[in-house]
């Protein structure tokens, strides 16, 4: 069991969302916080409130897509609690409509965040985790999107099937490295594939920088996918918080695989027969109504 009372955490996209619903969580089970978001003005008011209640928190704004950026959230952690025991790569943006019509700074902008900042996680804190030689963990924010395709939301599926990959590899390399460690102190990690919830990343737009946003106007894919992408969020049965119990739960179990709607592995079954048996990929927006009410589109 991983222990967390008195433990640090360092969490990506913590203003808002799962980001800030980890950081909660962390603080009622007695963690210190290192919080990042690329929002200072956000990540003010959530280090705030954290600590108006309590909480040992201090707040690095950070763009995760940036290697020194990243670099250098680590290096605040170590000056303000000495080790770093869970990390959360968990900013996440997202960018919808038909492939074709997906610009190269949708590429960019998509990739830099969500494949790039857990990159970028794991190369830094990684290596910390291990030269402490004590129980630590990471773990990577994937989403449903990285073990499906939906339609009209390519580049985000394909950024979250490489965080799928990126971290199944990461479980590989972890237990060669520590073969020979006591599980008492190995590193370990898991992959968190949630489903839509009521959490910012239907406005992940008002974040993108100057130099990734598109001069043209949206597609109607792009529209359409974006009206679709609220009405999703919106309808999500899970909320953020309760995404959080779950993962710490995940955590405390040292579980690789966290996957909070359990309605959703019917269709990811249905996707693996149909690699097995070489057919046409699946439209998992075909499906049951739950998989609608699971995917963004």
């Amino acid at each position: 069991m991983f222990e967390f009372a008195g433990k640090v955490a360092v969490i990506t996209g913590a203003a808002s969302g799962f980001g800030e619903a980890f950081a909660r969580k962390g603080a009622a089970l007695g963690m210190r916080l290192v919080l990042a978001d690329v929002n200072a003005e956000a990540l003010a008011h959530t280090v705030d409130a954290l600590r108006a209640a309590g909480a040992e928190a201090i707040g690095v704004p950070t763009d995760v897509s940036s290697a020194t950026q990243v670099e250098a959230l680590a290096h605040a952690a170590l000056d303000a609690f000495g080790k770093v025991h869970l990390l959360f790569n968990n900013a996440g943006v997202g960018a919808g409509g038909f492939l074709w019509e997906s610009s190269a700074n949708d590429w960019s902008w998509v990739f830099g965040v969500n494949v790039m900042g857990v990159a970028h996680g794991v190369r830094v804190f990684t290596p910390i985790m291990l030269a402490q030689n004590e129980p630590a963990h990471i773990v990577n924010t994937a989403s449903v999107a990285g073990l499906l395709s939906p339609p009209a939301m390519g580049v985000y599926n394909a950024s979250k099937h490489a965080v799928v990959s990126l971290t199944e590899t990461l479980h590989h390399d972890l237990q060669l490295a520590q073969a020979a460690r006591e599980a008492s102190g190995r590193v370990g990690c898991s992959l968190l594939c949630p489903a839509f919830a009521p959490t910012g990343i239907a406005d992940a737009e008002r974040a993108r920088p100057a130099q990734w946003r598109n001069e043209s106007a949206p597609t109607r894919s792009q529209v359409a996918a974006g009206k679709q992408l609220q009405r999703a969020v919106r309808s999500g049965k899970l909320g953020a918080a309760e995404v959080a119990e779950l993962t710490f739960d995940a955590i405390a179990a040292r579980r690789f695989y966290i996957v909070t709607h359990p309605a959703i592995m019917a269709t990811v079954k249905l996707r693996h027969e149909d690699i097995e048996q070489l057919r046409e990929p699946t439209d998992p927006m075909s499906l049951k109504p739950e998989v609608k009410n699971a995917s963004p589109l």
